[in-house]
């Protein structure tokens, strides 16, 4: 990687000084007895880890990046999970202890969860996307109540042009690729710009905000929703979206199903449909800005060993171009 991309990603190593020692007494330190055992779960924004207990079930600790967001937006988090756990909404809450949901140690900012069981949600049948759209209807109808004050707001313009001149400062584009990747960025913040038009002003509400299947445990009593690490508020088809799978019109048919349950507690901004490309190559355009911000992390290079070749990015351009000609015809 240049010089020029190095000085601008995050500083440091942030969990460098995260060792057992520090992880086991965390948990300790609030009155639970640890046995000295401990599981790394797959996460590379912040740390989570599962702490087996001496006489009882196994915790959930999430250490969060340092820097990343104020204690402020994560108790934002925090309550909005307490709330929807309140009213019997399959959300994982972050345990209290003593009045208190955000811990620190050792410069470390954690929360604790019980730990939820539960499978990758197929929703492989009508009755299935129903229920789910059930339990998100139900999560939007709470989160329209009030807005966050300290978290993001879904922008995909703003997401869209800050991410690619990631990239572009960078200089980890190879250079017979930058003019291309700059031709298709700007023909997708036009797209996002058409959507967005065409769309016109739809409410904004607290969502989950990375409701992708690997945030949902399914149980026989349907699903569980965790991690909402990037809670914010934005429209609430940016929640639906990524539950859809397959070509466009097995996503109508998944559409009109999840909306089938959804609209039982709430009515749904049907013509929000057409913002599904904007968030959709929003989304892929940020995720490789995420993993050159965070490349000096060592979890990244470990997880994403391909990232630096210039395969990767003469496909990624090509993923780009290909979406961009699927979804500029998605409404037809």
């Amino acid at each position: 990687m240049s010089r020029a991309a190095t000085h601008r990603l995050d500083p440091g190593t942030p969990f460098q000084g995260l060792t057992p020692e520090v992880l086991l007494h965390a948990v300790d330190r609030l009155g639970f007895q640890t046995d000295g055992r401990l599981l790394a779960l797959n996460s590379y924004e912040n740390r989570v880890y599962q702490i087996n207990l001496e006489e009882a079930d196994p915790l959930i600790v999430k250490f969060y990046r340092p820097h990343r967001l104020s204690d402020a937006a994560i108790l934002e988090e925090h309550a909005f999970a307490l709330e929807a756990a309140s009213l019997d909404l399959p959300v994982v809450p972050p345990i209290v202890v003593e009045g208190q949901s955000l811990f620190h140690t050792a410069d470390f900012r954690y929360a604790l969860f019980k730990r939820q069981g539960g499978h990758w949600p197929e929703l492989g049948t009508a009755a299935d996307r129903v229920l789910m759209g059930r339990f998100l209807g139900r999560l939007h109808q709470l989160g329209q109540v009030k807005p966050f004050v300290h978290r993001p707001i879904v922008d995909c313009q703003r997401t869209l042009v800050d991410s690619a001149q990631w990239v572009l400062d960078s200089e980890q584009l190879p250079a017979h690729q930058v003019e291309r990747y700059q031709r298709i960025c700007e023909q997708i913040l036009e797209l996002i710009d058409d959507c967005e038009q065409h769309v016109g002003l739809t409410p904004r509400l607290r969502i989950h905000g990375d409701c992708h299947r690997g945030n949902v445990l399914w149980t026989a009593q349907g699903p569980h929703f965790v991690d909402l690490d990037d809670a914010q508020n934005g429209p609430a088809v940016a929640d639906v979206w990524m539950l859809l799978a397959g070509s466009v019109e097995e996503m109508r048919a998944q559409w009109s199903e999840l909306l089938e349950g959804y609209e039982q507690f709430r009515p749904f901004p049907r013509q929000e449909w057409a913002l599904i490309p904007a968030l959709k190559l929003t989304r892929l355009v940020h995720f490789s800005a995420w993993i050159l911000r965070r490349f000096n992390d060592p979890a990244f290079p470990k997880a994403f060993p391909w990232f630096e070749s210039a395969r990767y990015w003469e496909e990624h351009i090509q993923v780009l171009c290909d979406e961009w000609v699927t979804l500029r015809r998605f409404s037809d």
